[in-house]
């Protein structure tokens, strides 16, 4: 457990899928659930009553936004059944597990965000994340309940499939908290620059920017020293370039 990857659910709208998912874990083993937002507020006594006594309720974190419930985690990986138009890794659940093993086993803590039962996750959650978890569902009839993928995924963690090939683990990653940092300092400047022009595709050039560096995989000094390059151009901004000569 102590390795296990932590499962959010953002945004869940029924106590009772948020209780199916509590017990589904509890069977596989893990107990590291997050809400965010849930519609009903919490505790949710349906989501007692459903979860039938399973111990992962009594540690259940849950936070209002996003940021605070990524806490601790250096890799995110979103489930979604759309691509969304953005460069992601699209990976089933059996890969994603294996995957995120060997990053634990690295030294990493990664989560697994689902999205709410009405419109799943927003574009913004997406372009922060690693890579995407789609399950190899029937195109012709493909919604998943909210608790059915929280259990096809907390299956494959317990069934402890081979590490994938690709997988290269880095030393000291940045984590969540430093990349949303990171993030918001870059794209601050960019405003004050002018960048996001014109405003109505403000949040597709935010996720852009976002899944990009996202894919660059930044350990903590590099998200330190890449916001001390953002610092470094915006404080030298409207200066004049002084020439010495010897």
């Amino acid at each position: 457990m102590l390795h296990a990857p932590a499962f959010i659910l953002h945004q869940p709208q029924m106590g009772e899928n948020i209780g199916a998912a509590a017990r589904v874990m509890a069977n596989f083993g893990l107990r590291d659930l997050r809400l965010i937002d849930p519609r009903d507020g919490w505790p949710n006594p349906k989501a007692e009553n459903v979860a039938v006594g399973s111990p992962v309720l009594a540690s259940v974190q849950v936070e209002y936004t996003t940021a605070p419930a990524m806490a601790g985690l250096t890799r995110l990986y979103a489930t979604t059944a759309r691509p969304r138009g953005m460069e992601k890794r699209v990976l089933t659940p059996r890969q994603a597990m294996a995957e995120i093993r060997a990053a634990h086993e690295a030294g990493e803590r990664a989560g697994v965000i689902f999205g709410g039962e009405k419109a799943g996750l927003p574009n913004e959650v997406v372009a922060d994340a690693d890579a995407i978890i789609t399950l190899p569902v029937d195109r012709e009839f493909w919604s998943l309940n909210l608790a059915q993928t929280v259990a096809c995924c907390a299956y494959e963690w317990r069934a402890g499939d081979e590490v994938s090939n690709d997988f290269e683990p880095i030393r000291e990653p940045a984590s969540k908290e430093d990349m949303d940092r990171l993030f918001v300092h870059f794209e601050t400047e960019l405003d004050r620059a002018g960048f996001f022009h014109p405003p109505e595709k403000t949040p597709l050039m935010i996720n852009n920017l976002r899944s990009a560096l996202v894919r660059g995989r930044f350990t903590e000094q590099e998200a330190r020293t890449f916001r001390g390059a953002i610092k470094a151009l915006a404080l030298g901004r409207g200066k004049a370039r002084i020439v010495r000569e010897d």
